[in-house]
């Protein structure tokens, strides 16, 4: 049997981008990916990423919210980068753990101003789509972006 490959998707509080990459890991990629997901810091699972995962058939209202300190003692293959903000101040995991940087827009800051949740919901359902993509092409897509 094949070992999985143990992927940590990261971004600033763990709340919404990289919980929907470690649900869509877990749901489309279980066999070959073991996901992670943490925060520079963290701040709770988003509301609004349960609901519109639920939407798509994914349930990450079980996933919880870390930082990647918690996860220091886990040896990882690669870890991805998902905002510019986390891509700065992550630190470096281990030297032979590859870290990569994939960013997607923050649905919270999107949604800031808008006045129904409906118009709220719109970011972060363009932003599951783009991360669905993202994770349907994956591992291969880690392979090419390290080289």
């Amino acid at each position: 049997m094949k070992k999985k490959l143990k992927i940590l998707f990261v971004c600033t509080a763990n709340a919404c981008r990289s919980q929907m990459a470690e649900g869509w890991a877990r749901h489309l990629k279980g066999e070959v990916i073991e996901p992670y997901s943490a925060g520079v810091c963290a701040v709770g699972l988003s509301g609004k990423a349960v609901k519109v995962m639920a939407e798509a058939g994914v349930d990450i209202s079980r996933q919880w919210s870390k930082t990647v300190d918690e996860l220091k003692d886990t040896e990882f293959n690669y870890v991805v980068t998902l905002c510019s903000h986390a891509h700065r101040l992550f630190p470096a995991f281990r030297l032979k753990t590859k870290i990569l940087h994939f960013p997607f827009d923050d649905p919270p800051s999107l949604a800031a101003y808008a006045v129904t949740e409906e118009e709220a919901l719109v970011h972060y359902r363009r932003v599951r789509d783009e991360i669905r993509k993202y994770v349907e092409k994956l591992p291969e897509v880690l392979f090419e972006m390290s080289g």
